[in-house]
Parts: C-alpha cells; sequence; structure tokens
C-alpha cells in the first residue's frame, strides 16, 4: 500500500464496520465505479463547450470532488482486493501510453493514438 495507506486504513476501517465486503466482488466494484464516473459526467451533462464546463466543475466543486472520490473509493477497493499496487500500476501504465503517445506525433493531438 504505501503512500496510500492512511486512506486505505480509512476506506477499508468503513466498509468492514458495515460488513460491505461481500457485496464487493470485482465485478459489483466495476459497476459502481462505471455508475459513479457516469455521476461526474451528469455535472456537465448540458455543457457546450470546454470553458463552459470549467465553469460548471468550479461552480459545482463539491458536487465533482464527491464523484471523484466515489470513483477513487471503488477502484481503491478493487486494487486492495486484487492486490494491485496503484502507484506501480499507473507508472505502468504511463510508460505504456509513452509508447503509444510519443510526443513527436502526439503533442497538441487529441487523437488515438492508432491515428497519429
Amino acid at each position: 500500500m504505501g503512500e496510500f495507506d492512511e486512506i486505505y486504513d480509512i476506506i477499508l476501517k468503513f466498509r468492514k464496520e458495515r460488513e460491505w465486503e461481500k457485496f464487493h466482488s470485482p465485478k459489483n466494484l466495476a459497476v459502481s465505479i462505471s455508475l459513479e464516473a457516469a455521476e461526474l459526467l451528469e455535472i456537465f451533462q448540458w455543457d457546450n463547450s470546454g470553458v463552459q464546463s470549467l465553469e460548471t466543475a468550479q461552480k459545482r466543486i463539491e458536487e465533482v470532488k464527491d464523484e471523484i472520490a466515489d470513483i477513487l473509493v471503488y477502484s481503491m477497493f478493487m486494487a486492495k482486493d486484487l492486490n494491485i499496487d496503484i502507484k506501480m500500476a499507473i507508472k505502468e501504465k504511463m510508460e505504456k501510453n509513452a509508447l503509444k503517445y510519443p510526443v513527436e506525433k502526439a503533442r497538441g493531438s487529441s487523437k488515438k493514438y492508432n491515428q497519429l
């Protein structure tokens, strides 16, 4: 766990006190992550531009924080249950992304790696 020990202690204690481990299968956690991400997206549902979405995020920052926290908590439960080191997983993924999106091709572009 390392860098996230304090947070893991808080969320795992919360889950254990409520005996919710039995509900947290990888599938259920994946569903919950997706649902919380949809709730985050719902905040921006009717925005028409990037500028407007920044304004919306700033006006509704507490809701944005709550939804991000929900996504991260469910993700951390899954990582813990599957013995995934979050820090290492992120480092490895960024290395893969660096290969898929080399700076000289990807800078300033929103194209997917297979379209660069």
